[in-house]
């Protein structure tokens, strides 16, 4: 394993042989590594589990986030030598060798990720295999070749390529179209769940496409990438907008909210990764335990409690994260509009963010009536 600045871990091959290149990030949730390595979120990067024991539980069907694994390779510690779960119906080193990610295990991976805290997220290549032969700087070039996070449009990416529909679970209250910028399965459940009918629409969609089937609300999706990118998704949500379709967004979704009315992102130095991470939530002064997935956030140009001024009206911080006081969400004063930069569809756990779609069904109710 060969990171960009030069430092080198070795040890035993993982999943699939070969070769990959990605950015190495940290995830530091201690459960959930199928919905980790399933999240589209992760497109193009390399997972790094802080957790030292990793696969214990296997993997199964119904804990698919979507319909593969999406990471471009794999880090762990002590791999499990067998699943031993009543829910597993399959090896998950045996998962990734079928869908050929390059994986590695036997790293030290809390010096890995204690390097990664102090210098950053940055770009890695994990070799094994005839892959493995070239000599130091050889590999290293390979790594210094691959394009950066930070420039790069990857929502098309993962998106579906048709429209298909989630039907509301008994009687039908709502229709919601869902841009999918890389959406986990079970967001449109949770809505589902709720008596809501789900349009998931691919990412190249256009306000008629939106509109078509006359929907009660909007929602954008989590999905890979870097924001500053999204210039089509940004136009779209403002006439979104500019219409007052009741909109709600998550991670990727809060970032675009954010570029509509106006504000610029930014890369984070490591980002945040992991179900354990503290949020407040302004509204109600309630702390909230989430699950994370981003390396981008919203730049606030003024102080966190002060509002701010926008072509659709106020715009607030709604969420702010405990650890670094990083944006976790928006919510506009004029508009019925609101997003959050963390995962209230947590399979995973944890559930403290759930409410976040009864708000979104609130807000729905309230427009139509």
């Amino acid at each position: 394993m060969v990171l960009e600045d030069g430092r080198t871990f070795t040890g035993d091959a993982y999943g699939a042989l070969g070769e990959t290149v990605g950015e190495a990030v940290f995830c530091t949730g201690m459960t959930g590594y199928q919905e980790t390595l399933t999240d589209p979120s992760y497109h193009r990067q390399v997972v790094v589990m802080t957790a030292p024991h990793i696969g214990n539980t296997g993997v199964n069907e119904q804990d698919m986030e979507s319909r593969k694994i999406w990471v471009s390779g794999f880090v762990v510690r002590d791999p499990a030598i067998r699943p031993s779960n009543w829910r597993s119906q399959g090896d998950l080193g045996e998962a990734l060798d079928q869908q050929g990610v390059v994986g590695i295990s036997g790293v030290d991976t809390r010096a890995l990720t204690r390097h990664l805290r102090d210098r950053g997220s940055m770009r890695v290549g994990v070799f094994s295999g005839e892959a493995a032969q070239g000599t130091p700087t050889e590999l290293l070039n390979r790594v210094l070749e691959a394009p950066k996070m930070s420039g790069s449009a990857l929502a098309a990416e993962v998106s579906t390529e048709a429209a298909y529909v989630v039907p509301a679970v008994g009687e039908k209250r709502f229709t919601v179209a869902a841009l999918d910028l890389g959406i986990k399965g079970m967001t449109p459940a949770l809505l589902s769940k709720r008596g809501v009918e789900v349009h998931v629409l691919p990412a190249s969609s256009t306000f008629a496409d939106l509109t078509a089937m006359n929907p009660d609300g909007v929602f954008f999706s989590n999905g890979p990438g870097d924001p500053a990118t999204a210039d089509a998704e940004v136009a779209l949500l403002r006439e979104v907008l500019g219409n007052s379709i009741p909109f709600f967004g998550i991670c990727f979704g809060n970032q675009l909210l954010g570029r509509a009315v106006g504000l610029e992102t930014y890369k984070l130095a490591f980002g945040h990764r992991g179900i354990n991470q503290p949020v407040l939530d302004r509204l109600t002064n309630k702390v909230e335990v989430t699950s994370h997935n981003h390396g981008f956030a919203l730049a606030w140009p003024t102080e966190l409690s002060e509002s701010i001024t926008s072509d659709f009206g106020g715009v607030s911080v709604s969420h702010v994260a405990l650890n670094d006081n990083v944006v976790e969400g928006l919510s506009l004063d004029d508009r019925p509009a609101f997003s959050v930069q963390y995962h209230p569809e947590a399979a995973a756990g944890p559930r403290d963010a759930e409410y976040l779609f009864d708000r979104f069904i609130d807000l729905m109710e309230a427009h139509s009536a």
